[in-house]
């Protein structure tokens, strides 16, 4: 019989649905390791003309109130899921208000990175391994709920003529979520590509050193919609080869990727599986977003994971060659229109992960490799 893989299948849970239901249901999935997200935010604008696929967005919440996350808070996560049989792969997504004016250079910049190392400091004591974070003043943006996947399912599409993605960010806010009130005289928040990056050096250099230490790694997503500049900011990792820039900052097994092939396959330059090979192969990958798309920027739709222009065969054929034995999780998937859309799409994409990642050793070798091989 052949060995079986050694990539981890997880799953994501966030907000409410972070809670010991999701967690028996994550188990009997087959997922063995859990992504979370703490943010249990307050509500904001309506969403609904979003989620019924009138409007762009995502719409989110109010972080104004969000406290700086425990290590008791952290602790009491991690024993939950390990209750159910279930390993925590990472924490993902620092709450807006803890890191505002580091994205945007503000006056509290020094006093909310020290809440981030602290935060780091307990993450690492509970026993949270990695950190997810997305540099980005606009965050995901433009997307529209449509009914146009496979027999008519509801997924994200983006689509850049559809809307006005040069709309300034309302002052008050990043990442689409509120995190102070507005000032009506403030003028619109940019950014320059040259100011981005100076500012993730900044981050960077003063948050590595304390992820080293306390044993996490600072795992970096790609943006989403990989757009050269998105609601008049400039966009950090929008095409593969800036992935290399980043861990170029601070060489550390600490400074690492949150690795999207969603994000990786939508941009307009690049390729995909060489990216994946090349960076399995260097250990920079923290975890995958296992997700599928068709199309590229400007106009791309999210797909069930086996219905798009990535061949996911491929991808673990890929992470089995080069030994990569972190933990892959869906991403948000396309809905199934059933009495429980999230859970039934979620459980569609977890069985043909474990699919694949099962029988591994059965796939053959891998189509890229050959291709290289020849090439060279």
């Amino acid at each position: 019989m052949p060995k079986p893989s050694a990539i981890k299948v997880g799953m994501t849970l966030s907000g409410p649905r972070l809670a010991e239901q999701n967690a028996r249901f994550a188990a009997q999935a087959g997922a063995t390791h859990i992504v979370v997200h703490l943010g249990r935010y307050a509500p904001g604008p309506d969403p609904s003309p979003y989620q019924t696929g009138g409007a762009v967005g995502p719409i989110l919440g109010d972080c104004s109130a969000e406290p700086l996350w425990s290590y008791e808070r952290m602790a009491e996560v991690v024993a939950m899921l390990r209750a159910h049989g279930l390993q925590i792969a990472a924490m993902e997504n620092f709450a807006p208000n803890f890191w505002s004016d580091i994205l945007l250079d503000g006056p509290r910049k020094t006093a909310q990175m020290d809440d981030l190392k602290r935060l780091v400091r307990d993450a690492g004591r509970a026993g949270i391994p990695v950190i997810g974070y997305n540099f980005s003043l606009a965050g995901v943006w433009g997307w529209m709920r449509r009914p146009v996947g496979r027999g008519g399912a509801l997924t994200s599409v983006f689509d850049a003529t559809a809307f006005d993605p040069d709309a300034p960010i309302a002052d008050g806010m990043v990442w689409n979520m509120r995190y102070r009130a507005g000032r009506p005289e403030a003028p619109p928040v940019t950014v320059s590509d040259a100011e981005l990056w100076q500012r993730l050096e900044w981050f960077l250099k003063e948050l590595v050193p304390v992820a080293e230490e306390a044993g996490v790694r600072l795992a970096a997503h790609p943006d989403d919609p990989p757009v050269e500049r998105l609601r008049g900011t400039a966009r950090l990792v929008n095409q593969p080869h800036k992935y290399d820039r980043l861990l170029g900052v601070v060489r550390s097994p600490a400074n690492a990727l949150e690795f999207c092939l969603g994000s990786l396959q939508e941009m307009t330059t690049g390729d995909v599986y060489a990216a994946t090979r090349k960076h399995a192969r260097a250990g920079d990958i923290a975890y995958v977003h296992f997700r599928n798309v068709r199309g590229k920027v400007p106009s791309y739709q999210e797909t069930f994971v086996d219905d798009g222009d990535i061949d996911m065969t491929e991808i673990v054929r890929i992470l089995r060659d080069e030994a990569y034995d972190g933990v892959i999780v869906p991403d948000h998937v396309p809905e199934l229109d059933c009495a429980a859309p999230w859970h039934a799409g979620m459980a569609y994409a977890i069985a043909y992960m474990r699919a694949l990642v099962g029988n591994a050793e059965a796939l053959g070798p891998s189509r890229t490799a050959r291709e290289l091989k020849m090439a060279g």
